[in-house]
């Protein structure tokens, strides 16, 4: 991955060179034995004023594949600046699922025109995908695919592939259809080759096929493809015709996008056009990161609060003072731990097998284990740093009761959420922080106030 950044770095500092120059012919050059993923990474590097013209040096059969490839603010760019004709000519030519996701981030008006100019067949096949929910199988799919039939023999099937291949998305998944374009079997390219030519499909094809529907969360295909190993997955309507195919390039940056919408959501920072975050304006960046720190800034309120509210049993023994940082990190850090591999559970359904109720207690007692052990580190620290009995008590005591709440907390909210239908990954760092402050300062102080009688002070 360094390495092929590294060549589109190299290229685009050559193209603007060239560029800059005036020297097209050289420019075309340059960019002729490049990889069009690297000349896409290559003109989206160059200044706005470039772009444009760098695109017209692309031979025409490249053009499309590289378009394909860019970010979704560059190709916005480009069709601002190319001519009518050249745009149409680009929007007709894509694939029909790069076309959907180029058309989710236009504005209406222009999708709205683009539609109108298209050919009636790639007109009708955009609205159907746009009539989909968005990140679902329906939206994220190709109809770019080849249908067989039954009675169709091995050597038919073959030259239908040939003929077909050029304008096909993948052909190494084939799938076999009725006459009604009910999904009936599929067969590999594998199986098509090394079969008699005489065969029929029905006799060399599987009928058992696992297949989604137009409606399936785009994160439910990806585990499909990833639990069975495929290179692509039929998508099926209602009523069981096929309409399309997901491919493993496609879910590759569903994966991409959901692993970046759940980190943004772990760190407190408000979901948006994710690829272009470090491209947003300083505004735009601190308007996604402050909604969730307002959020956060109300709820550590209840950490003073409590705090002023216990305020005189810090008067008797101001040292208590001084174990606050240590034992809110603490609860915080866990709590972490907990909302982390409980998230990432979710995601990758392991948790199935142990179900939520047996998870909670498992983080339970994971919890309580872990504040044993780090009570027998502190306490002595304690009461040796302040010759108190009462402080080394209420921190230890307090230590174990904080990181086994916030080790349940960590592990209950986040499956909470799910069976709410809510993002899981909402319930992550920042949050289960702010609670177990607000939960361990109450504690910690409650637990003092309790044995300053027995304990007399210290």
């Amino acid at each position: 991955m360094a390495e092929a950044s590294a060549v589109a770095e190299v290229v685009a500092r050559q193209l603007e060179g060239l560029l800059q120059a005036g020297n097209y012919d050289g420019a075309k050059l340059l960019l002729q034995p490049v990889q069009p993923v690297d000349s896409a990474e290559a003109i989206g590097t160059l200044p706005r004023t470039l772009q444009a013209l760098a695109f017209r040096l692309l031979p025409k059969n490249e053009a499309i594949e590289v378009y394909e490839y860019l970010d979704g603010s560059v190709q916005q760019s480009l069709l601002e600046r190319l001519r009518s004709g050249e745009v149409l000519e680009l929007v007709e030519e894509m694939s029909p699922d790069d076309r959907v996701r180029l058309f989710d981030e236009l504005p209406a008006k222009v999708v709205r025109r683009l539609l109108a100019e298209l050919s009636p067949a790639e007109r009708r096949v955009t609205a159907q995908m746009l009539g989909y929910e968005a990140e679902t199988a329906g939206r994220l799919m190709t109809t770019e695919f080849i249908d067989l039939k039954e009675f169709h023999s091995a050597q038919q099937a073959l030259d239908i592939v040939r003929r077909r291949a050029r304008d096909t998305e993948t052909i190494y998944s084939l799938y076999v259809t009725d006459a009604s374009r009910h999904l009936s079997g599929m067969l590999s390219l594998r199986d098509l080759v090394t079969a008699d030519p005489e065969d029929r499909l029905g006799d060399v094809m599987t009928r058992e096929v696992m297949s989604v529907s137009t409606d399936t969360d785009q994160e439910e295909v990806a585990r499909v493809i990833q639990r069975y190993d495929f290179l692509a997955v039929p998508v099926v309507d209602r009523e069981q015709r096929l309409v399309g195919i997901v491919t493993v390039d496609d879910v590759i940056d569903v994966i991409q996008q959901e692993a970046t919408r759940d980190l943004y959501a772990a760190g407190a920072v408000q979901a948006g056009d994710e690829d272009d975050y470090f491209r947003s304006n300083l505004f735009t960046v601190a308007r996604r990161r402050v909604v969730w720190l307002l959020v956060l800034l109300v709820a550590n309120t209840g950490t003073s609060a409590v705090i002023a509210s216990e305020q005189h049993v810090l008067k008797q023994v101001v040292l208590l003072a001084a174990f606050i940082p240590l034992l809110i990190g603490t609860g915080g850090n866990v709590g972490a731990q907990s909302s982390t591999v409980v998230i990432r559970g979710l995601s990758t359904q392991r948790l199935q097998s142990l179900g939520p109720w047996r998870t909670i207690g498992r983080e339970l007692v994971a919890g309580a284990l872990l504040g044993g052990l780090l009570a027998v580190v502190v306490v002595p620290w304690a009461w040796t740093m302040g010759g108190s009995a009462l402080v080394a008590a209420s921190a230890g005591i307090s230590l174990v009761a904080i990181t086994t709440l916030a080790a349940t907390a960590g592990a209950a909210l986040p499956l909470l959420f799910d069976r709410l239908g809510l993002d899981p990954a909402l319930m992550s760092a920042p949050f289960i922080t702010t609670a177990t402050d607000v939960a361990g300062v109450f504690i910690y102080l409650r637990t003092a106030q309790l044995l300053l009688p027995r304990l007399g002070g210290g």
